[in-house]
């Protein structure tokens, strides 16, 4: 009888020790929650509530009712809600349920049909978030210094 009870939890414990290692480790923010402030994570983090603040992470998962405002910097970031910010992720997928408004930044980029991004994308210049002169046209401001000839 008490060999059922400690044998019981012992599995749950041994489960738990799992989660928390370093390779399965990740943090989670519920849809019932909101932070006000900066969020940092080491590892992957998930985010179904509100965050008003940036967040840095290893990895980002953002729910679809979630909702960001400030910017986001992750190695990966899986974006389904709302993100009022800009996006900096090496690699980023943009899914359909996604309102971003702001900049983003990447080395690989997949944007699923429905989306809806108000906001510049940029490439990321070995791993730093471009400028935006490399964003902006700059054959505009050359045009204008042209004689008229030269510019038609």
């Amino acid at each position: 009888m008490f060999s059922k009870k400690s044998a019981e939890p012992e599995p749950r414990a041994s489960h738990v020790a799992r989660a928390s290692g370093a390779s399965g480790s990740f943090s989670v923010i519920g849809s019932d929650v909101t932070i006000t402030g900066n969020v940092v994570a080491s590892t992957e983090l998930h985010v179904d509530g509100s965050v008003e603040g940036d967040i840095e992470c290893a990895s980002l998962v953002q729910g679809e009712t979630s909702k960001v405002t400030g910017a986001i910097r992750a190695e990966t970031a899986r974006i389904a809600g709302t993100v009022e910010g800009s996006i900096d992720a090496r690699e980023l997928v943009v899914l359909r349920t996604a309102s971003i408004k702001g900049d983003v930044h990447y080395d690989a980029l997949t944007i699923e049909q429905g989306a809806n991004v108000d906001g510049r994308f940029a490439p990321r210049n070995n791993g730093k978030p471009a400028s935006v002169a490399a964003v902006a046209p700059a054959a505009d401001s050359e045009m204008d210094s042209l004689p008229m000839s030269a510019a038609n």
